[in-house]
């Protein structure tokens, strides 16, 4: 059953499409013309409260009412989606904040918020029996494909720049992906990919272009609000922006439910970026739609980014939701690294951190206040770049052996 989606909208010359008349880009306006999957909401309002009521499903397609898909269709064999949403009192008080919860999508599968796309892009496969998937990446997203194709037996083609983070590309071959690594950016990686889906016939699963990919994405929002309770919505909501195709996908989520009348008041969403990689932030604040791309300089590999391909989708849904863009810089995203692990045990890639370290300029700016309820999303496990996320953990203390291990205890001040 699809009753419940309408058609895709092109974000560009707003000229709608039948589901399975265009699978991409719009046709008029070529690669900018990225599409917008729209629902039904009359037919979902009186459907999905009490379809979630009842729902034993606890993976993203308990929200199949809002997705892109059959409802009845195949569903990927790895389950995807419920990450735990921590109550971060301690961060919190640290903080001086009265409430602060973090949302931890390092813990899906393959340990990155991409899952949720991924999920998405493979589900899609299925109904078109295809049997192969591309994709460009900076790494998250490729070991996000290659990780929930392999038991489908779908072969997944992945472009990485090849200064990709080795846990990244280690993920990517166990997983059996077909890897290349291109001598360049990530930015070449994508237009490699496009070059041969084109050229070869492949589907691609690549950011933007591929308008499911953000319907995943929106679960992000769906679950955090089912979560806390949809009558009991946080007042700001963070996340870190590269592509700026998480940040579009969790504006729409927070849309869909708005529209559907199943929360009261609307979250803000606040896009983080690095200093380095500041294109969205720019746009946003310019008040205009003119994006002018930067060469990226930043340490976060999964948002260091030159020519953001939804950089629409992520003002605009900023911009409706009356949040803002900040940034931050590379020093400030490893110092909240810390902070996420020494007081809410989460260990997190610096992408991953980076909402934090916007949370505490945010906090000391005046722009978030002290008493709001706000959460944040961390999108990527610290695992999947060790390096990075220990540039400010420090070194372990130097201890001998046995009788000699002790006095080096007890010279090192931690008894004191």
């Amino acid at each position: 059953m699809r009753d419940h989606i309408l058609d895709k909208e092109c974000i560009v010359c707003h000229k709608t499409y039948a589901m399975d008349e265009v699978e991409l880009t719009c046709p008029a306006c070529g690669i900018e013309g990225i599409l917008d999957v729209r629902y039904d909401y009359d037919l979902i309002r009186d459907q999905l409260p009490a379809h979630l009521a009842k729902e034993s499903c606890r993976d993203i397609f308990r929200y199949a009412h809002l997705l892109p898909l059959r409802r009845d269709g195949r569903r990927p064999q790895i389950p995807v989606g419920q990450t735990p949403l921590y109550q971060a009192d301690r961060l919190a008080g640290h903080l001086g904040m009265s409430s602060l919860y973090v949302k931890d999508d390092g813990r899906l599968p393959t340990a990155s918020f991409k899952d949720r796309a991924s999920a998405i892009a493979v589900a899609r496969a299925h109904e078109l029996n295809i049997g192969l998937i591309c994709a460009a990446s900076t790494g998250n997203a490729a070991a996000s494909l290659a990780g929930l194709t392999a038991p489908e037996g779908i072969t997944s083609v992945i472009f990485v720049p090849e200064s990709a983070p080795p846990a990244k590309i280690a993920q990517l071959l166990t997983f059996g992906a077909k890897v290349f690594a291109v001598r360049g950016t990530y930015d070449d990686a994508f237009e490699l990919s496009l070059l041969a889906a084109e050229r070869y016939g492949w589907y691609s699963r690549s950011t933007a272009v591929n308008p499911i990919l953000s319907e995943g994405k929106k679960t992000g929002t769906l679950e955090l609000m089912e979560q806390l309770g949809f009558d009991n919505p946080p007042d700001t909501i963070l996340v870190s922006v590269g592509d700026g195709c998480i940040i579009g996908g969790l504006a729409k989520g927070l849309k869909d439910l708005w529209e559907l009348g199943m929360i009261p008041t609307l979250p803000r969403l606040i896009g983080v970026q690095a200093e380095g990689s500041r294109v969205i932030h720019d746009v946003f604040h310019s008040g205009s739609e003119v994006m002018v791309p930067v060469a990226p300089t930043t340490r976060a590999d999964s948002i260091s980014v030159a020519w953001p391909r939804d950089w629409l989708k992520a003002v605009r849904g900023v911009r409706w939701s009356q949040g803002t863009m900040v940034t931050v810089t590379d020093q400030e995203i490893f110092q909240a690294g810390l902070l996420l692990g020494r007081f809410a045990g989460v260990f997190a890639e610096p992408a991953g951190a980076t909402p934090a370290a916007g949370l505490v300029k945010l906090l000391e700016e005046g722009v978030i206040s002290p008493t709001e309820r706000v959460a944040l999303f961390v999108t990527g496990n610290g695992l999947k770049d060790v390096a990075g996320a220990s540039m400010a953990a420090g070194s372990p203390m130097s201890a001998g052996k046995l009788e000699e291990g002790l006095r080096d205890i007890e010279q090192s001040g931690i008894l004191d």
